[in-house]
């Protein structure tokens, strides 16, 4: 008799089983209704209906005890204070879900859920002082404004983004090209602990697995998927930051590079990039002005009348919500206007005027003041 399993085992065996791509996990839960214990229950022909499933995929999942060992897996992640997310759960990336061939679920250590945007910054591992300066400069100014940066915990530029988030008490999450228990390179034991305590360690592969040639491209498609945007700060044009911005413009995601000495094989790929399209990056304003830009080509909801308070959102922080009362009563406000009313010093409204800015609560005007959207 067959093992009888719970909708949370039933993802993490699908997601650990060998030879079976997203695609394809994707593809056979739309079909058979959306339940993954169904799919272990229909019986191989009904499996082999649907499309890319054959005959090694449908007996691998009939015969999954001898591909995954469940019991230990699930004691490992106790041990190891981990959860699996799955498609289904909210702290699962929101930007995620919509990608071609998005995980069916990600091992995770540390609570962060994902509330605020993503920006990827990723790089070479063989970088310059100037390349990890801007990366950490980068980092830090990001996750001071409100984002959470995005990287891959490599040597070089990863390290320097992840690190310049945790300098201001910002939030980051690192993706790894292994499973969630192997610290690579072991040097960086001392960040992933920092990354697990206030961020996120993300991974859709299964304890023990080791990096190779296909593991790490499926990470970048995770990078770039989960993030508003992707910064490349030092690349050469074979590197992986490469195959990251190239997830990312299929990804229909914005994309920015940011130039280097002309002589340097190191910002070869960013130039390139530049080239073909990506978005020169001089500063986080950049990054900032673009994302508003986008924003201001989408629909806008019908306005209320004129005179009509606008509605109370919900789930907003402290600061936020003591910014957004100012603008109950349909006031047109200047920072100089909020910081008097607020009392927030100016660094953490300006940040908070931008959190509001990305929820599309508050527009800026031409003038600098700001008004609330209707």
């Amino acid at each position: 008799m067959s093992r009888e399993l719970t909708e949370a085992q039933a993802f993490l065996v699908l997601n650990a089983l060998p030879n079976i791509g997203p695609v394809t996990l994707n593809r056979l839960l739309e079909e058979l209704g959306g339940d993954p214990r169904t799919i272990f229950t229909v019986g191989q022909r009904r499996l082999e209906g649907v499309r890319g499933v054959g005959p090694t995929i449908s007996a691998t999942i009939a015969a999954w005890p001898e591909h995954f060992d469940l019991d230990r897996e699930e004691e490992r992640m106790a041990k190891a204070a981990t959860s699996f997310i799955t498609t289904r759960d909210a702290a699962y990336p929101r930007l995620l879900k919509e990608i071609h061939d998005p995980p069916i679920g990600l091992y995770r250590k540390g609570g962060y859920a994902f509330e605020q945007p993503c920006i990827a910054i990723v790089g070479s591992r063989r970088t310059t002082l100037y390349g990890q300066a801007t990366a950490k400069r980068l980092g830090a100014e990001l996750a001071r404004i409100g984002f959470c940066v995005v990287s891959g915990l490599a040597r070089g530029i990863d390290t320097a983004a992840h690190e310049g988030a945790l300098s201001v008490g910002g939030k980051t999450a690192a993706v790894l090209g292994c499973g969630i228990d192997i610290i690579y390179p072991p040097e960086n034991l001392a960040l992933y602990r920092q990354i697990e305590a206030s961020g996120a360690i993300l991974s859709e592969f299964p304890f023990g697995r080791r990096a190779d040639r296909q593991s790490f491209p499926m990470r970048n498609r995770v990078v770039a998927g989960m993030c508003e945007a992707t910064i490349v700060v030092e690349t050469d044009v074979s590197g992986g930051a490469m195959i990251t911005a190239r997830f990312a413009g299929e990804q229909g995601r914005l994309l920015f590079a940011v130039p280097g000495r002309i002589d340097q094989s190191t910002s070869a790929g960013c130039h390139q990039l530049i080239r073909d399209g990506a978005t020169l990056l001089t500063s986080v304003d950049d990054v900032l002005g673009e994302l508003n830009y986008l924003d201001g080509l989408r629909p806008g909801p019908i306005p209320d009348k004129p005179g009509a308070a606008p509605a109370a959102p919900t789930g907003l922080a402290p600061d936020e919500a003591a910014v957004w009362e100012q603008f109950r009563g349909g006031a047109i406000l200047t920072p100089d206007a909020l910081a008097a009313s607020t009392g927030l010093p100016a660094e953490r409204l300006s940040a908070t005027l931008m959190l509001l800015e990305l929820k599309r609560l508050l527009a800026k005007r031409a003038d600098g003041a700001y008004e609330a959207r209707s």
